[in-house]
């Protein structure tokens, strides 16, 4: 995989999950990430994640961001609205484990969390687990050729 001082990612949330954002933003920050974009939500203030979730998608789509996360209450909105995007395979990951399957299995370019349901501690850990984790290809290829693009 590649180390996170070589990637450029892309981050989003709602309201809901705001705060999840700036804690895991500035977790990313002392990884030394080589890029972090974040489009929004600004602030805790009632919003709708579509309007940040679609230009996410859209820089990661382009190839702008090598990767992106969504964040929302429940982690199933934002992810609907981001896999809406043919070039994007969002995966909504409560625990490690399903991020890993997501990266080796499914290639998945974002990670969608539930801002709700897990620590902060535990968004690390799922995070952590996403970008050190490379596709496996082979079998899992196949699969991913027969989603639209």
């Amino acid at each position: 995989m590649t180390p996170l001082n070589q990637l450029k990612i892309a981050i989003c949330s709602d309201h809901a999950g705001y705060e999840l954002k700036v804690q895991l933003i500035e977790y990313l920050q002392a990884k030394n990430v080589l890029e972090l974009k974040d489009f929004g939500a600004f602030s805790s203030e009632s919003s709708d994640y579509p309007d940040f979730a679609h230009p996410m998608a859209e820089a990661v789509e382009n190839g702008n961001y090598d990767f992106g996360i969504s964040i929302c209450g429940s982690g199933n909105g934002i992810s609907m609205t981001v896999n809406k995007h043919p070039g994007i395979r969002a995966a909504l990951s409560w625990t490690p484990e399903i991020a890993r399957l997501a990266r080796s299995h499914n290639d998945a370019n974002v990670l969608s969390l539930p801002a709700r349901f897990i620590s902060k501690e535990e968004a690390y850990q799922i995070t952590d687990v996403f970008f050190s984790t490379d596709f496996e290809g082979g079998r899992h290829q196949r699969r991913i050729d027969k989603i639209p693009r």
